[in-house]
């Protein structure tokens, strides 16, 4: 790597020395041009940084530098060797910690992000996982997050938009009835957890929006796509209303009534129920229902129909048994 000139003012010598203490925490031992390659300065600038960080602390309860509230390095080795070890970190050690607990989710959701196929730089993701759990205040659970059986359909339905060609698959639709459909898809789209693939129907001679969950069988054909991105107009939003959709009614609190705009159909009357407001959604199927609701929780009641009633209230008492259970 080519040698950087030394920088000379002082914010510059800060920068360097705020990226050369982390790095050197992170080598328990690294010779000095192992450091200077690394950094692309002059060996010699970065003797005259240890020797800097050396003298480098804040001083204790005494207001006056005492043995340990300095930066320590192993000066034989150093001197003889070239070579670097830290031996003590002030004040670095006794920083807020994550615990074991918020490391070990922040490391879950790592590992789930690492297996979506857009997030390619997989050796980045595994550096700051490691980095999490030797920076916890304790040794986090080993976790793991179990590969999703929609990954394989993302990663088709993903192929088949970037070559252009035309995707077949088995769809279970909102009514519970499973349909063969061949789709010109256009585009892959997630909204929380959930994947979505857009595309024009040759079924229903429209675009349409179907759940990578739903889907059964995917096979990618050789056959072109006969409408594309320029043929047909994508609405923004990801979800439109269709035939099949089904109708809910719900009371939710007025202040709250703009997060579910998208979901209330036009010309949709709004009437006042003591301190909430009645109005419907229309959702594809009573699976999204459950998650909706599960976002609007203690703001907004599902009134009707019965079996939309049924169906939340079953997964609530579901979820709310697992926590029983766990107790």
């Amino acid at each position: 790597m080519a040698e950087r000139p030394q920088p000379q003012r002082a914010q510059d010598k800060l920068a360097f020395l705020l990226s050369l203490v982390p790095y050197l925490m992170d080598h328990d031992r690294v010779s000095v041009n192992e450091v200077a390659e690394h950094f692309g300065v002059p060996a010699e600038q970065i003797r005259d940084a240890v020797r800097l960080i050396g003298v480098s602390g804040i001083p204790g309860e005494t207001a006056m530098y005492q043995h340990g509230d300095l930066f320590d390095i192993a000066w034989d080795d150093f001197e003889d060797n070239d070579q670097i070890v830290l031996t003590n970190m002030v004040a670095i050690d006794d920083s807020p910690r994550f615990s074991a607990r918020e490391a070990a989710a922040l490391i879950a959701g790592l590992q789930y992000l690492s297996a979506l196929p857009e997030h390619s730089d997989r050796t980045a993701i595994a550096t700051l996982m490691s980095k999490l759990s030797r920076g916890a205040s304790a040794v986090p659970s080993p976790v793991a997050v179990a590969a999703s059986d929609s990954d394989e359909t993302l990663a088709l339905a993903r192929e088949s938009v970037e070559r252009g060609v035309q995707l077949e698959f088995d769809y279970l639709n909102s009514r519970g009835e499973s349909e063969h459909r061949l789709v010109d898809p256009l585009r892959v789209e997630s909204v929380d957890a959930d994947w979505y693939l857009r595309g024009w129907c040759h079924l229903r001679e429209a675009v349409r929006t179907f759940r990578l969950d739903r889907i059964s069988n995917p096979r990618i054909t050789e056959e072109p796509i006969a409408h594309g991105a320029t043929d047909v107009s994508l609405p923004d939003t990801l979800f439109e209303g269709s035939a099949d959709d089904l109708t809910v009614t719900i009371d939710i609190a007025a202040g709250a009534v703009a997060l579910l705009a998208d979901y209330i159909p036009e010309g949709a009357e709004h009437t006042e129920v003591g301190d909430r407001v009645r109005t419907s959604i229309r959702v594809s199927h009573y699976h999204g229902l459950k998650r909706l609701m599960a976002s609007m929780s203690g703001v907004a009641t599902v009134v009707g129909p019965p079996e939309a009633r049924a169906v939340v209230a079953e997964w609530a008492a579901a979820g709310a048994a697992r926590y029983a259970d766990r107790s």
